[in-house]
């Protein structure tokens, strides 16, 4: 009985940890799949981290997906941001906004694998006294990749941002995801991935997520995840969100 429960356990612990070689929402790894044409996501969510006596995020923000063409997908994110510091102010208020538009160069095999490119733009539209935003324009020029094989989905690829400003740095992130449809209604995952520094002095951050999609119908989804640094000062970061798929 000990040995079939260790294996019950083992089987588990396989279906939440990565390949390390190494959802979008709820992770931070990114995948090619676009909304179907003519369909919408609605996610009402909160993201955020914590360390180093700081922490910061939305609560919450808003954020929305359109099928505007077959394997074309836009994408807006509408956000009340939040940062407090030790011993310190707590500020709140609307923070960057970000446009995006996703395509899918290849979808083959019925969608068994697919590769495209999300290309992003944040707006400084948040206080940046308040450090509820950035003094300058971002851009975002990522390539993500994706193969399903049977229950399993994993994804990955990375990115470089363009990062202006007094003190910035330009700078890349790369990371994958693994998945695994649990039962019908619920799937489990896990990334890592890698950010290199994006001011001068500092270092980069090398980051672990595991995470949740839960299905309460075709049209109603909650997804969440929890993570921390594995080289880094994050302690923790975490994703709470509803999806509304029309």
């Amino acid at each position: 009985m000990k040995i079939k429960s260790t294996y019950k356990l083992l089987l588990f612990i396989l279906c939440i940890i990565p390949a390390i070689v190494y959802a979008g929402p709820p992770y931070d790894t990114d995948d090619p799949e676009t909304v179907a044409f003519e369909h919408w996501e609605f996610y009402c969510s909160s993201i955020g981290s914590a360390g180093g006596g700081t922490s910061m995020g939305t609560a919450p923000h808003i954020e929305v997906n359109y099928g505007v063409a077959p394997n074309i997908q836009l994408h807006a994110i509408a956000p009340l941001s939040f940062h407090s510091a030790k011993d310190g102010e707590t500020n709140y208020g609307y923070g960057t906004t970000e446009f995006g538009v996703k395509y899918r160069l290849v979808n083959k095999d019925s969608g068994n694998f697919q590769i495209g490119i999300f290309p992003l733009v944040e707006l400084p539209t948040g206080n940046v006294k308040e450090n509820l935003g950035s003094a300058s324009t971002q851009v975002y020029l990522p390539l993500w990749i994706q193969k399903t094989i049977g229950k399993w989905t994993t994804y990955g690829g990375g990115g470089y941002w363009i990062n202006p400003g007094s003190g910035n740095k330009n700078y890349e992130f790369v990371g994958w995801q693994e998945q695994y449809q649990f039962i019908k209604s619920v799937s489990v995952g896990s990334e890592v991935y890698y950010v290199t520094a994006n001011q001068v002095g500092t270092n980069g951050d090398f980051r672990f997520r595991l995470g949740s999609v839960i299905d309460f119908s075709d049209h109603n989804h909650l997804l969440l995840s929890i993570g921390r640094s594995i080289i880094g000062n994050t302690n923790l970061q975490w994703y709470l969100g509803y999806q509304l798929t029309i």
